[in-house]
């Protein structure tokens, strides 16, 4: 009996003084860890904020949809025929599907598992109706918005998409913070994996995304691109850019890359359609490039639209010749008449007038070897050669828009300085006002505007540009819209390809109308096209004049009911080319 309650003493000894040190040391740690074992946690998704158009129509939003979790204590003992069962319904990885209902995979609690992530609500509640119906047992639902894009390829280029880890391109990436708000979290005591009913409990609501307005109008941008791509298709064009901007306000309208993608499947197309060619490649843009030219030179008061100029047939300068588009011989034009017959050479004589550096401070002004800085990720600053490496071989090319690399989003931004009188507006994606992932504050509410040529030379280009579309004396008859005063310039480059020029071309029109009171400048730029003519005229024109037509219908732009100009385009006689008055 002494040695018998020795024994028992000494186990109580034990147990009294593991009580004291449950108790008196350091209790709070230890009922923590006891209760840790049984909690457990669930995100509460936060709903995705909506991308729409300038009106109000989605290009992006959420829908109902579901996740599914796992107890792997009650799954991993038919974790391979249900992960089968899993995989068919939902086409999900067997694999991973496998690992998770195991409990081996990372990241994973004793009682609960992620299997799926947004999946479409109907799939979800049929497969696991289906796991429920074999017998098995362990799974459960809960609400996980999924991702829609109701416009298919509409914009896609610029709302982006999502990825099974994230957002990959377009807005969606760039403002994923603005739009994903921030997910709640729900914690609670369990047994065995089922909740306990009167246990401790907490839960972090979720905070949902905003939605983000962009300035693009779906309706335009779907004709722009369908109109694009027909263009395209005809020519056995490499790519197009299609671009729509209000004048006064900069904002884009449509923003047309082709080929596109449908932001529904994104992995139907290549990974070089799924970005914004308009903004991420650059290009030299050739005679469109004269708008710029003529209008600093006309500014800096070295010129006037009636400026007489003798243009011979070729002009042998520094390190090469230099040759217009048509064969001719000496000419006799006016600076209009530059601009209508697209004259290289008489570009470069008109510009041997600048001071030394002076059109590079113009093209500075005018936004060139800057990034718009939109909203977009990937924007190319384009490439405008640094005033140490100008000089007169270099500005004779960049006078008619070579040895110069712009994206279009710039170029058009430039060309409409001159639609607005020669204020340039910065160009805008984003309504208001959004902070894209990097800090940056893009929108309407941060424009800034500048002053990059005076009114008079402003003017004085539009008119112009009016002799463009002129049958007698233009280039681009194709671009003239009944009833209405059009300004364009066309424009037909080389392509810089690997480091040289391989032959193929890019052409591009750009223009604004009403001419004497613009409302939209439109940009039109067709890359490497195989079949048939090729020129800025007839195959990036039509393109521009079936565009600025619908734009000006659909915004119901009425006439100016004016004249258009009648700038003389030649001076003395027996010089016109072609056979043209």
């Amino acid at each position: 009996m002494r040695i018998g309650f020795v024994l028992i003493a000494m186990v109580l000894s034990l147990f009294g003084a593991r009580l004291v040190q449950l108790q008196g040391f350091d209790p709070h740690a230890y009922a923590q860890a006891a209760e840790q074992v049984n909690l457990q946690h669930q995100v509460l998704p936060a709903q995705r904020g909506e991308i729409l158009d300038r009106n109000g129509k989605p290009l992006a939003d959420s829908a109902d949809g579901l996740m599914i979790t796992a107890d792997p204590t009650i799954t991993r003992q038919y974790a391979p025929q249900l992960a089968t069962l899993l995989a068919n319904k939902l086409d999900l990885d067997y694999a991973t599907t496998l690992t998770a209902l195991e409990g081996k995979a990372a990241g994973s609690g004793e009682h609960y598992v992620y299997v799926a992530r947004k999946q479409p609500a109907a799939k979800v509640t049929e497969a696991v109706d289906a796991a429920q119906t074999a017998g098995f047992k362990g799974l459960y639902t809960a609400d996980d918005p999924i991702r829609e894009y109701p416009a298919g390829d509409v914009a896609a280029n610029v709302v982006g998409f999502l990825g099974t880890d994230g957002p990959l391109a377009g807005l969606e990436k760039s403002l994923n913070n603005e739009l994903a708000g921030k997910d709640g979290k729900e914690t609670y005591e369990a047994s065995g994996g089922t909740r306990i009913p009167l246990g401790d409990s907490s839960t972090v609501e979720p905070v949902n995304g905003t939605d983000v307005h962009t300035t693009i109008d779906r309706e335009l941008q779907w004709y722009a691109q369908r109109v694009l791509r027909q263009a395209d298709e005809k020519s056995n064009a490499l790519n197009g850019i299609a671009i729509v901007q209000d004048v006064k306000t900069g904002e884009i309208l449509a923003l047309a890359d082709d080929p596109t993608f449908d932001a529904s499947d994104p992995g139907a197309s290549p990974k070089a359609d799924r970005g914004a060619r308009s903004l991420n490649e650059v290009y030299e843009p050739g005679s469109v490039e004269k708008i710029l030219t003529l209008s600093a030179l006309i500014d800096a008061g070295k010129v006037t639209d009636r400026t007489k100029l003798v243009v011979p047939g070729e002009l042998h300068r520094q390190d090469r010749v230099i040759h217009d588009w048509f064969t001719h011989g000496t000419l006799r034009f006016t600076l209009a008449g530059v601009i209508a017959q697209s004259s290289n050479i008489g570009t470069v004589l008109a510009s041997d007038r600048f001071d030394s550096g002076q059109l590079h401070q113009y093209l500075e002004q005018f936004g060139l070897g800057q990034r718009t800085n939109v909203g977009l990720l990937g924007e190319s600053p384009g490439i405008l050669p640094t005033m140490a490496q100008w000089n007169h071989q270099i500005q004779d090319r960049v006078d008619f828009g070579q040895s110069v690399s712009v994206n279009a989003l710039q170029e058009i931004s430039a060309v409409n300085a001159v639609a607005n009188g020669g204020v340039r507006v910065d160009p805008s994606l984003i309504e208001g006002k959004a902070t894209t992932d990097s800090g940056q504050v893009v929108g309407t509410d941060e424009t800034t505007s500048h002053r990059v040529v005076s009114k008079r030379a402003a003017t004085q280009m539009m008119k112009m540009m009016e002799r463009v579309p002129d049958p007698k004396t233009g280039t681009a008859p194709q671009t003239q819209i009944p009833g209405y005063r059009v300004a364009g310039k066309t424009g037909t480059a080389q392509r810089a390809v690997n480091g040289g020029y391989d032959g193929s071309l890019t052409v591009s029109y750009a223009g604004f109308a009403p001419a004497d009171n613009p409302r939209f400048t439109v940009y039109v730029v067709v890359n490497d096209p195989r079949s048939g003519a090729a020129g800025g005229g007839v195959t990036a024109g039509p393109v521009w004049q079936k565009i600025m037509s619908f734009a000006l219908r659909r915004y119901g732009v009425a006439p100016t009911n004016t004249k258009p100009s009648n700038l003389p385009t030649m001076w003395g006689k027996g010089n016109n080319p072609h056979g043209r008055p």
